[in-house]
């Protein structure tokens, strides 16, 4: 099996102690370079570890035929620009499971017109995690709202919609939130 857990280890800033530390249980470095070289045969359990390591999917760390890699050109740094120093590729986007997306039709607050958002589909437990985040929220009659979480009571969330002179409105005991993600912008 061909995996892609270097280029996907590299695209993510982490060195092998890092993937080895994130792992769970951790383990060596070493490891994690005879399993991103092939000398070590990756089992479906080795996967699912790494992956979770990564914070990404099995799926991605997978070298699928008809996926079409993007080559690293240039690294744009505080310094400048500069060629990178391996070869590598940027990992592009998967949506997740239970992701849903925000089309922006209408440029309102920092988002223009064309704007596509992903969001993460958030349980009432995690709602706390969200303050100061850009969320979408169910309301009666097939409606959302959509803005800044910038406050919680109990069962009670207070959104400041996005754009100027927009007023704190109150959605109680949504069912769900989604947290906006990934961004998706045509320059």
């Amino acid at each position: 099996m061909i995996t892609r857990i270097r280029e996907v280890r590299r695209a993510k800033g982490m060195t092998l102690a890092d993937v080895a530390a994130a792992c769970a249980p951790p383990t060596t470095a070493q490891t994690v370079g005879r399993l991103e070289t092939g000398t070590r045969t990756v089992s479906v359990g080795w996967l699912n570890r790494i992956a979770d390591a990564l914070g990404t999917t099995a799926k991605d760390l997978v070298e699928l035929p008809e996926t079409a890699d993007l080559p690293v050109a240039a690294i744009l740094g505080h310094d400048g620009v500069h060629a990178p120093r391996h070869a590598s590729v940027a990992a592009a986007p998967q949506p997740g499971s239970g992701m849903v997306a925000v089309q922006v039709e209408t440029s309102v607050g920092e988002y223009r017109s064309g704007d596509v958002l992903w969001c993460d589909r958030v349980a009432p437990d995690g709602f706390a995690g969200l303050l100061n985040r850009d969320v979408l929220l169910p309301r009666p009659g097939g409606r959302f709202i959509f803005g800044r979480l910038i406050g919680r009571e109990g069962e009670r969330l207070q959104v400041l919609p996005l754009g100027a002179g927009g007023r704190q409105q109150v959605v109680s005991e949504p069912a769900w939130a989604a947290v906006a993600r990934v961004l998706v912008r045509a320059l």
